[in-house]
């Protein structure tokens, strides 16, 4: 069993213990979602995806939450926005840290000097050589965009 799912089970248990109602039925989703990513991987032969398939799926769990959150705020529901947004804090606390600011700034310079790229052609080549430095530690659509502001002023 990997590390994540583990830790995601254990925290489950203990939040059940201590009745914490928000972090249980959010632990439950991500733990069902988690259950019906394994069953997708199945016919690719995987049994249990791993870590880095867990936290994209998480990522995803959380940008599913920020929409709706959006939505809700924008529809006069703040009861519903809280409790999404209340959701997205309880599932970041399993996803790794993000390079953000400066530190992805200097990624981004490490990935194009790396890479070689010349101009906007090249963004490919960029993020290829950002996810391999850097895998997991990434949000993929900030560090894109980044990518392209930095790439068109070459």
């Amino acid at each position: 069993m990997s590390e994540l799912r583990a830790r995601l089970q254990a925290d489950l248990k203990t939040a059940m213990l201590a009745r914490q109602a928000l972090t249980v039925s959010t632990l439950r989703m991500a733990a069902a979602k988690l259950k019906d990513t394994d069953i997708a991987a199945r016919p690719k032969g995987i049994e249990a995806v791993p870590d880095d398939e867990i936290i994209a799926m998480l990522r995803g769990m959380v940008k599913t939450r920020r929409e709706s959150e959006s939505q809700y705020r924008q529809g006069n529901r703040p009861d519903l926005a809280d409790q999404e947004s209340a959701e997205i804090a309880i599932l970041e606390t399993y996803l790794p840290q993000t390079l953000h600011g400066s530190a992805l700034d200097a990624a981004i310079d490490q990935a194009i000097a790396a890479s070689g790229a010349a101009s906007a052609r090249d963004m490919g080549k960029v993020i290829a050589a950002l996810k391999s430095a850097h895998g997991t530690a990434l949000d993929m659509a900030s560090a894109s965009a980044a990518v392209k502001a930095k790439l068109a002023a070459l």
